[in-house]
């Protein structure tokens, strides 16, 4: 969603080569940094220090947790250490500040609530998140379940800065009385088990001490209950009590409380982001007890509508902000207040965007919309006129909010990366990368350092692109294949490496659109299997006539030889073995005699050199020169998640192998440069992507590789060669002098 500014430097000790047998594998230096897409999913939620100007921190349903950078204007992210084996607590529910203490954040930990994932944690930082502990929950945490915008969940007692609290899902509340060193469950509320899995949504204090400052300070807890969905506690959490004349029939997601006790709520008849058709905003004063309903427009049946975000204007009492949720066939607002929610403005029409730091968020279309999705809205506490608002894109940014005119926005997700990776590939000609991602289709790339001018790609739009290939002899011609809305085509073809597209012709009879695309060495043939049916099709006039391929089995991901166009190869996995074609796709004939494992395959072929494949089969790697027929298993690794080519380390030399996988009980990120022989650890502690899934090199710059994450985007890491002592300035520069913040944690 906007320029980037920043750099990754991973330097660790280089080792001789030595056997991948022998833990741990030798190590290089590289420089890692991202992509520039800017933004492009889902944020649930920002939290702003109430006593740092400027310190604030944003989570992600999937790609972690951020720190916003004044210095460079760009976030931060702070999770890239997590590794492969604990992904889950890359999904961030909750986020929590000790008021008094700029120092500390805490991170409530889990992507997901489902019997897939394991429990959650809290990450605990008294640096601001440069480094963490962590504190295991015996409980799941769900930061990309049904819900996930409410909040806050996690909280710290700004009168006692060592107690915490935190609403779960599943297992009512918690608490630690030791900085979240360790936890208990609260036994004195009447929630303890999962209220529809969406459970307590946020903890908010109350130490403003009644009219006359001699109140004890007390703790509202929000539920997802339609009849009991506020409790409070003035006794520090021992007891707990429903609070008297609450609103019935919806379930709160957010709740905050400004000086003069006056606790604002947001409902929905659903816990969202999606599906919520009723909501409200209630004002409850917690002073003199008293509930009003405060909401801006009241939903109908023809214009439905639930609410999101409120946010309060901590400078200015009775001016706050709230957000519409899934009002789809008008388009979402938020809604301003200076009088305690008696009389409110829309501020859409007030508004003017400005989409050039993320040209893509127009998603092809003349203009951005307002957004949707906007599960928080932040005013800067320091300055009101300083406000966020999140959406299931991007964070909007104006600094115009309170002039009482024109609101100018503009993207404000510089470092931060939420694309769900899909597939990558690298022509050796033309643009250095050409992406599919989730949700905002695919990007080509001819400057990694922003996000492209031209946006995602158009004609048609794809929500997601599942699958890309380019013609290794003629470069220029690439094909997609994805999901798309309404009749748009689900595949198109480029004759200029991505350009411009042009969708195919039709689509094989009973298609289900998606699945893998495969295009022929020249780019004249193209086979399809298409998602659900798993049809396997091909075309060599551009989808005017589909022919069904003979012996192959449905679903099956075909692959083009990259040097013979007649030739393609595919792994059955019905059969357990390679297949091949000889006459474009039309047929298919076994080639492998015994037959393997058939786990979660991928099948890739050497450029420059027609029958060399490559096969990952149940975490296994093989290798075949013979264009599958034999496949014989390299041992130079544990196992294997994913693996690509990129250019050989020597002149006319075998390409380079990079892999996503596990050697010498060591699970990284490796590049080969000798067939396989030895593997050599390309990252490190402070670089272990956890999500990462799609790996390539670049074909035509040694040591460069690409690496697709499940929510922090595209990864690019260079080799960093050290001539001399090592500074950062001069790292640097050996990297070719690029002074970006790329969004990864220094």
């Amino acid at each position: 969603m906007w320029k980037i500014c920043s750099i990754t430097l991973a330097l660790v000790l280089f080792v001789p080569i030595a056997s991948a047998q022998t833990p741990p594998a030798p190590k290089q230096h590289y420089l890692f940094q991202n992509v520039q897409i800017v933004g492009g999913g889902f944020i649930p939620g920002i939290v702003m220090h109430p006593a740092q100007a400027g310190l604030m921190y944003a989570r992600t349903d999937i790609g972690g947790a951020y720190r916003w950078d004044v210095a460079t204007s760009t976030w931060i992210p702070l999770v890239d250490w997590v590794d492969k084996n604990d992904w889950n607590y890359t999904g961030i529910e909750s986020i929590g500040l000790d008021p008094n203490d700029p120092t500390r954040v805490y991170l409530a930990c889990g992507t997901y609530i489902e019997s897939f994932a394991g429990n959650g944690a809290i990450f605990r930082s008294t640096d601001q998140g440069k480094t963490f502990k962590i504190t295991p929950m015996p409980f799941k945490i769900g930061g990309n379940d049904d819900g996930r915008f409410a909040g806050e969940r996690l909280a710290v007692d700004p009168a006692h800065g060592n107690r915490l609290f935190f609403g779960s899902r599943t297992a009512g509340l918690w608490t630690s009385s030791d900085y979240g060193a360790t936890w208990s469950q609260v036994s004195g509320i009447p929630v303890s088990a999962s209220t529809n899995s969406i459970g307590l949504v946020f903890v908010t204090f109350d130490n403003t001490g009644g009219p006359d400052g001699s109140a004890p300070e007390t703790i509202y807890v929000g539920a997802s209950n339609a009849s009991v969905g506020l409790y409070a506690s003035s006794d520090g959490g021992a007891t707990w009590q429903p609070v008297n004349g609450q609103p019935t029939g919806l379930l709160p997601n957010h709740g905050v409380i400004d000086a003069q006790g006056n606790l604002y709520l947001t409902y929905g008849d659903q816990p969202g982001p999606n599906n919520m058709t009723s909501g409200a905003v209630w004002k409850f004063n917690t002073w003199t007890a008293t509930w009003t309903n405060v909401t801006p427009v009241q939903p109908t049946s023809r214009i439905p509508l639930g609410y999101g975000s409120v946010a309060l204007d901590a400078m200015n009492p009775g001016t706050l902000m709230v957000a519409t949720m899934d009002r789809w066939s008008i388009g979402d607002d938020i809604y301003r207040s200076t009088d305690g929610g008696t009389t409110w403005t829309g501020t859409k029409v007030q508004s003017v965007r400005n989409d050039s730091p993320s040209p893509w968020i127009t998603f092809g279309a003349a203009a951005s919309s307002f957004g949707w999705w906007i599960g928080n809205i932040s005013i800067d506490p320091f300055n009101p006129n300083h406000v966020l608002y999140t959406t299931g894109a991007t964070i909007w940014g104006t600094n115009n909010a309170a002039s009482g005119g024109t609101i100018n926005w503009a993207p404000v997700a510089q470092g931060l990366e939420e694309t769900a990776v899909q597939d990558m590939i690298s022509p050796p000609a033309g643009p250095h990368l050409i992406s599919g991602v989730g949700d905002i289709g695919g990007f080509r790339h001819d400057d990694l350092t922003v996000s492209p001018p031209a946006g995602m790609f158009t004609n048609p739009v794809f929500t997601t692109t599942s699958s890309l290939e380019y013609a290794e002899l003629n470069p220029s011609i690439v094909v997609r294949a994805g999901s798309a809305n309404g009749t748009d085509r689900r595949a198109a073809i480029s004759h200029d490496a991505g350009a411009t597209w042009t969708p195919l012709v039709n689509e094989p009879a009973s298609s289900q659109g998606s699945g893998t695309i495969a295009l022929s060495a020249d780019g004249s043939t193209i086979i399809w299997t298409t998602q659900n049916n798993g049809l396997v099709s091909t075309t060599t006039d551009q989808g005017a006539t589909w022919i069904a391929s003979a012996g192959i089995s449905p679903g099956t991901r075909v692959i083009a030889d990259r040097v013979n166009p007649s030739k393609f190869y595919a792994f059955d996995t019905s059969r357990a073995r390679v297949v091949m074609s000889s006459d474009g796709g039309h047929s298919f004939v076994q080639r492998t005699t015994k037959p393997l494992a058939a786990g979660s395959p991928l099948l890739r072929a050497v450029p420059g050199i027609e029958g060399d494949l490559w096969l990952v089969t149940s975490n296994s790697l093989y290798h075949s020169t013979d264009g599958g027929v034999t496949l014989t298993r390299i041992n130079t690794l544990d196992e294997i998640d994913s693996f690509g080519f990129g250019k050989s380390a020597t002149a006319g030399g075998y390409p380079a192998i990079y892999m996503i996988g596990t050697v010498g009980g060591s699970k990284r990120i490796y590049r080969s440069d000798d067939v396989a022989a030895t593997w050599t650890q390309i990252n490190d502690a402070k670089h272990q992507y956890s999500t990462s899934g799609v790996i390539i090199g670049d074909p035509r710059i040694y040591g460069r590789v690409y690496i697709g994450n499940n929510g922090r985007g595209v990864i690019y890491g260079d080799v960093v060669p050290l001539r001399f002592p090592v500074s950062e300035r001069r790292v640097r520069a050996a990297a070719g002098g690029v002074m970006k913040n790329n969004g990864v944690n220094p």
